[in-house]
């Protein structure tokens, strides 16, 4: 029978799972309703512009957070990493969040979040190359079975020739793999040195191209045009979407582990659909539907359809 103290640990534990669970199905409703919240700022502003304001916010608040987290001292870490995060960085946010970004202004913020969300199928790809995880036949079908959803899901703006649509979900389809990249390799930096950490150095490093490439078209953009509700939905999709979402993603990430919280992610087009759906009036075709339907059950094949014995799904912090 199992003593006072492990009966404590064990609810204690159960515990931090579920605030865990909770914290990452906050993020992923935060992020699905972020891709209309971005239509509607760009309305307003250039992709360019939003970019630029964005990452003249984050940088200031992650350096304050590490700062604070530390004692007002700032924490230096072991070169190796420091370099290592400079290049994820750069990677997740001058790369992922710019193709993201301006592939939402592109395509629409349901076709923008049902590409995102084939990042669990780019997870189990990475791990598998690296050697962390083999895939199963039913990871393989269900690989080649998302790849066929999307193709279905695309099939519409194709056959209409709606080339700059299209041009945005591949750059979607490439941004996620990406991401899916960064969540991979930082979870072992985030183990070592803590998320505000790994968030802090990512994100000053990879917010100075930003800037400056952003620069011209934030000199240019119409600020006097926009009212209290814009200014609300910029700091909305800058600080709590982009920032807070960030941090709460790796520490879910570390609690949880890459291979488990992975499957969040296909919950975002639901929440994206009902919010576009609601907000600007999207309408939904029966090859978009039908795509969707197919994308997700790959997804979710892939993910799950998986060896009882995988030591990643058994000890997924093992990632390194």
């Amino acid at each position: 029978m199992p003593s006072a103290p492990s009966r404590a640990a064990a609810a204690s534990s159960n515990s931090n799972q579920q605030l865990a669970l909770a914290a990452g199905l906050f993020v992923v409703a935060v992020w699905g309703a972020n891709f209309s919240v971005q239509k509607a700022l760009f309305d307003v502003l250039p992709p360019a512009a939003f970019l630029c304001a964005r990452y003249l916010m984050m940088p200031a608040c992650a350096a304050l957070l590490l700062l604070h987290a530390n004692g007002w001292r700032w924490l230096r870490l072991p070169r190796r990493d420091a370099l290592q995060l400079a290049g994820l960085g750069v990677l997740a946010h001058t790369l992922h969040v710019s193709m993201v970004t301006f592939g939402i202004h592109w395509s629409t913020a349901f076709s923008s979040a049902l590409i995102m969300a084939c990042g669990p199928v780019f997870t189990l790809l990475i791990l598998h190359v690296s050697g962390h995880e083999r895939l199963t036949r039913g990871q393989v079908a269900g690989v080649a079975l998302a790849c066929a959803g999307v193709l279905v899901f695309l099939s519409d703006k194709l056959a209409g020739r709606q080339w700059a649509a299209t041009g945005g979900d591949l750059m979607m389809l490439f941004s996620a793999s990406l991401f899916s990249y960064y969540t991979v390799m930082s979870k072992p930096l985030i183990q070592r040195h803590g998320g505000v950490a790994v968030m802090a150095y990512a994100t000053l490093a990879g917010s100075p191209l930003l800037v400056l490439l952003g620069l011209p078209a934030a000199w240019g953009a119409s600020w006097g045009q926009m009212g209290a509700w814009h200014w609300f939905l910029l700091l909305w999709a800058s600080l709590v979407s982009a920032f807070l979402g960030w941090l709460m993603w790796g520490w879910v990430n570390e609690r949880r582990g890459v291979a488990r919280t992975a499957p969040l992610q296909y919950l975002m087009p639901l929440v994206a659909g009902v919010v576009a759906w609601l907000a600007t009036g999207e309408r939904f075709t029966a090859a978009k539907i039908g795509g969707a339907v197919v994308t997700l059950a790959g997804v979710a094949l892939a993910q799950y359809a998986t060896r009882p014995s995988d030591p990643v799904r058994e000890a997924p912090a093992q990632v390194d």
